[in-house]
């Protein structure tokens, strides 16, 4: 008898102590998190984490979808080439679900028939041409001159089978698809619309142009063209203009000339991560696909540091995107802005 309840004490004492290791290493209850919108994450990819963005495009979507609105970038010069392949590289990389599209010279496609060597600039321009449509899905339309040999920006009122074209004049940098994004889903009373980079009291020339493409309005621009020569600037001007209003120092565009119109609160770390299109104009150079001459940087960068070292990073930024989409070093300046620059020292 002792033996049996010596038996059954040690039973019951190792029962606990299997029962106290079960509850020991026991896993916990994992609380299941709600994965992320997948309508921001598939439309936009990452988020862009501004609460007015954010909450403003959870609940609109572009007349007739995603299908129905794009980015057209017209090329007309071998120069900038590069620059539409930049941009439809950063749309790619975050995801947008917009249509992109490049219109490039018909007269770029002509045939090597007579067994004449090709111009290096259109071997280039071909070869990024290619890369557009395999690596970035951009949809490449060659267009016939229709005025002076040329084919004019009023004409991306031709493309109906989109209800909104997002054209964004050369050059510039696309850091946040985001903010343009959402330019598709604004109401428009007009056939074109300017997004300028100036404040309410210094509105400049537009930075983005929103187009609403129909028939009546390429008619109506096909009859002023012809009974005027047409003039792309003017074309420009007649477009109604809303200033970019920056919120929590968010901007959907910017210009590097009117940098040095902010105020010392400005941020250049704030301002880069939080600026959708940053368009690269500045009076005394030729542009960011130039290697500009010391003197002319100079005169052109802000010379508040601050200011000074947003102005840089954005060129610095464009210049390395340059190489790294395609393959291409800065341009050699003109010898006659080499000229003019030691001859103002």
């Amino acid at each position: 008898m002792f033996t049996f309840l010596l038996f059954l004490s040690g039973y019951v004492l190792q029962q606990q102590t299997v029962r106290s290791l079960q509850a020991v290493i026991k896993p916990q209850p994992v609380v299941v998190q709600p994965p992320p919108s997948p309508v921001l994450a598939k439309h936009f990819g990452t988020p862009p984490g501004h609460s007015f963005y954010d909450k403003y495009l959870a609940s609109n979507r572009p007349k007739g979808g995603w299908a129905k609105v794009a980015y057209v970038q017209l090329v007309r010069e071998h120069l900038h080439v590069c620059n539409a392949l930049m941009l439809f590289s950063v749309l790619e990389e975050q995801e947008s679900m917009a249509q992109r599209m490049i219109m490039y010279p018909k007269g770029w496609d002509a045939s090597i028939s007579d067994q004449q060597a090709l111009d290096q600039q259109i071997e280039t321009s071909k070869r990024l041409l290619r890369d557009a449509a395999k690596r970035y899905r951009v949809m490449l339309q060659p267009v016939e001159p229709i005025l002076d040999s040329t084919f004019p920006l009023a004409g991306l009122l031709s493309l109906m089978a989109y209800n909104r074209v997002v054209y964004l004049p050369a050059s510039g940098l696309l850091l946040d698809t985001s903010g343009l994004d959402h330019l598709f889903t604004l109401p428009m009373d007009s056939d074109a619309l300017g997004i300028s980079a100036g404040t309410q009291d210094e509105v400049t020339s537009p930075s983005v142009v929103l187009l609403k493409p129909s028939k009546e309005a390429f008619q109506s621009t096909l009859e002023s063209l012809s009974v005027r020569k047409y003039d792309e600037d003017g074309f420009l001007d007649s477009i109604p203009l809303v200033p970019d209003m920056p919120k929590d120092q968010v901007h959907v565009v910017a210009k590097t000339s009117g940098l040095k119109f902010e105020d010392d609160s400005f941020n250049a770390t704030e301002f880069l991560a939080k600026t959708s299109y940053v368009h690269i104009s500045d009076p005394d150079l030729l542009g960011p696909e130039y290697d500009a001459p010391r003197e002319s940087v100079a005169s052109a960068r802000p010379k508040q540091p601050e200011l000074q070292s947003a102005w840089h990073q954005v060129y610095e930024k464009y210049r390395e995107m340059r190489m790294d989409v395609c393959g291409l070093d800065l341009e050699p300046a003109p010898k006659s802005i080499k000229k003019a620059s030691s001859k103002s020292q």
